[in-house]
């Protein structure tokens, strides 16, 4: 099963297209780059698609799942709150759905992914059940997952994102919720960039200074039993990570590997973004980073994978908001390329 992803192929960018669209930009009635990161976005998405931009139809992909660590009291919330935001999510009165909306985004073209819930869930259209385990392992104890269920949760995410490819989706939102992901992703983010969990733990639902503090001990103690190996990210997954933000890794895979842009939200979906880069590297050319956000660790994620984001709005709400409000920019900038004159 572990070379499933070792034969993905990742295609090269369509540099002419690139160039293609640069030159039509020049040739519109505007000062030259007068809309900035605008240009730049839709040049971006002619290469990755290798074809002349059009707004596309989009899908939101929110894996969900549970973790161990949690136990570990480093969030405000309990776990229960994983089930209730789902239900929330299926219900389409989230955060999550409000903003996905108003970018085009219906409630049909949200797909929510079990991996990891720590209970069943009812069944429901929006939902699908591919769980692998009822929440992982706390990892200060010992690894969150098995390498096997790590590769798990890669294909139950790449498995859905081809299944949204194959309907007619052009453009893929990395969203999640599970509670305790912020500190699988801090883990992740000190496994890769090698800094200590002072500058990677964030506050996440908002914990106050002492709670702070015992999270970046959780985190420290978590890296030093598992060692996770940075040059590994399957070890890196599978020692700190989480169920969902796996699978999201996997939605990264399948989007690269067929052309599709992949919208990177906050702090955990860069996790994943991490953990798909560290598998695949070119995997990091078909990601656009839609925000920085208030966690701490953000700005040197996204500095590893070589990202620039589009926005600095000071959000930690995850979910895929952040992604959502910068698809709106994206496709401003194609209706602008396809309709000045």
């Amino acid at each position: 099963m572990e070379k499933f992803f070792q034969d993905i192929v990742i295609p090269d960018l369509d540099e002419r297209m690139r160039q293609a669209v640069y030159r039509r930009w020049e040739q519109l009635p505007k000062v030259k780059n007068s809309l900035g990161v605008l240009e730049d976005m839709v040049a971006m998405y002619a290469a990755m698609t290798g074809k002349m931009p059009e707004i596309a139809k989009k899908a939101m992909i929110l894996t969900t799942a549970d973790h161990g660590v949690a136990r570990q009291g480093v969030s405000n919330f309990p776990q229960e709150v994983t089930v209730q935001m789902i239900q929330g999510y299926l219900r389409g009165g989230a955060g999550a759905n409000v903003m996905a909306r108003h970018a085009g985004i219906g409630y049909e073209d949200l797909f929510v992914l079990d991996v990891g819930v720590q209970v069943d869930l009812p069944q429901h259209p929006r939902l699908i059940n591919k769980k692998i385990a009822y929440g992982t392992g706390d990892f200060t104890q010992g690894p969150a997952m098995s390498r096997a269920d790590a590769i798990s949760s890669l294909k139950a995410g790449f498995d859905l994102a081809n299944e949204c490819i194959n309907n007619g989706y052009g453009l893929l939102v990395l969203s999640e919720m599970g509670i305790g992901n912020t500190t699988a992703s801090a883990a992740i983010a000190s496994a890769f960039t090698g800094l200590p969990a002072e500058k990677t733990v964030g506050r996440g639902t908002g914990i106050g200074d002492k709670r702070l503090k015992h999270k970046q001990q959780v985190v420290a103690q978590a890296l030093s039993i598992n060692k996770p190996d940075k040059h590994d990210a399957l070890d890196i997954l599978s020692k700190v990570g989480g169920y969902e933000l796996g699978a999201l890794a996997g939605v990264v895979l399948a989007g690269a590997a067929r052309r599709v842009p992949v919208f990177v939200d906050g702090v955990n979906a860069t996790a994943s973004a991490l953990i798909a880069w560290g598998l695949l590297p070119d995997t990091r050319h078909y990601m656009f980073a839609s925000h920085l956000s208030a966690e701490i660790a953000h700005r040197a994620m996204l500095e590893l994978l070589g990202l620039m984001p589009v926005l600095t709005a000071n959000m930690r709400l995850g979910e895929g908001t952040g992604a959502s409000l910068v698809i709106s920019l994206l496709d401003s900038g194609i209706e602008v390329f396809n309709k000045l004159k």
